[in-house]
């Protein structure tokens, strides 16, 4: 199985389409503020970031390293976390 992941990138072009947003997700959500992933696609990623901002309002920015034609990378990175947001969960009692 091809590595997707390494500590600062995921590789989507190597994972199933129904699969690469929620891959991306999970990786986004191991971030700590400050820290960053570059995200790697066969095709413009504007759909998973606007996804990402619904999923993850005000907790991230996105920045375009790699425009195409055939490969795009964008560099995601954790501004926020879902507490400092206002977006508590509960799960870890709010630590």
């Amino acid at each position: 199985m091809p590595d997707i992941a390494s500590a600062s990138k995921v590789d989507v072009r190597l994972v199933r389409p129904r699969d690469r947003h929620p891959t991306v997700f999970l990786m986004f959500r191991d971030l700590k503020v400050e820290e960053a992933m570059d995200v790697i696609n066969d095709h413009d990623p504007s759909p998973l970031i606007q996804e990402m901002g619904r999923q993850f309002p005000g907790q991230f920015t996105s920045e375009y390293l790699e425009q195409g034609p055939d490969d795009w990378r964008v560099r995601v990175t954790r501004t926020a976390s879902a507490h400092g947001n206002g977006q508590c969960c509960g799960s870890c009692g709010g630590q």
